[in-house]
């Protein structure tokens, strides 16, 4: 359970996208405040468009925000809303524009900001057009590149299920260019920041974590390609000689 002290930051993506309905569906219960203090970082005339268009029931009733101008003036138990971007922003639904993707920015640069000194704890993310963000002069081919830049760190994307938690070694770049950018030296790291989060965020005391492998059938001794001989086994054999207990390469078709 979160201490509901915890300030949570949340960016409203783009405003021709599904963002705000997921938002917005997401703090109509209630029982979100519980969990934590939501800080949504949007457009008022974009929130109050698609406010408008969610069917009201008796479960479903007209949210109420708190506006503030900084998550430091943020009401716990309440939905706190900090105001960002245009304010005459055209809202137009499903269709990719350039304005949308700088309210999306607007959004992004706020939290960016705050979660920077501490003033929120963590970001979520509504979605995003990457290519209307790349037409607006985003600079970064996605959220995770973005945030790296910013807390100045090295990202790791990871996807997780209650089953699962799969952490990249390379993250948003075309196919024709993974094995080029699969190296020893980043598998091992890789490997040592999965680790540490999945202790420290995921609470598990010692993962194992299974190294997948790049080609068909695990390269099938080289004969599918020789990734795993060269790069991907010298890196795991490292790794667990270092203390982390890696162990693979296992086909992924298999594996998932």
């Amino acid at each position: 359970m979160f201490d509901n002290r915890i300030k949570i930051g949340i960016t409203q993506g783009d405003t021709n996208g599904i963002g705000w309905e997921v938002i917005l569906k997401t703090f109509i219960n209630p029982m979100v405040t519980e969990l934590c203090t939501p800080v949504i970082y949007g457009n008022r005339k974009a929130a109050e468009h698609y406010m408008s268009l969610v069917e009201i029931t008796e479960e479903l009733q007209p949210l109420k925000f708190y506006y503030c101008t900084s998550a430091e003036q943020a009401r716990y138990g309440a939905v706190n809303f900090v105001e960002v971007g245009d304010k005459e922003l055209k809202i137009e639904p499903g269709k990719a524009t350039t304005e949308a993707a700088k309210a999306a920015m607007a959004a992004l640069e706020m939290a960016a900001e705050e979660l920077n000194n501490g003033t929120i704890a963590a970001v979520v993310t509504a979605p995003i057009s990457k290519e209307s963000m790349n037409e607006a002069g985003f600079g970064f081919t996605g959220h995770t590149e973005f945030m790296a830049a910013n807390l100045e760190g090295e990202p790791m994307m990871i996807m997780c299920s209650e089953r699962l938690r799969v952490g990249l070694v390379t993250i948003h770049i075309p196919v024709a260019e993974v094995s080029s950018n699969i190296t020893k030296e980043k598998i091992l790291t890789s490997l040592a920041t999965l680790r540490q989060s999945l202790k420290e965020d995921f609470g598990i005391v010692e993962p194992r974590i299974a190294v997948l492998a790049l080609n068909p059938h695990a390269g099938e001794g080289g004969m599918l390609g020789t990734e795993e001989q060269e790069i991907i086994k010298p890196a795991i054999v490292e790794a667990f000689e270092q203390g982390t207990l890696a162990f693979g390469p296992f086909p992924a078709d298999g594996l998932f």
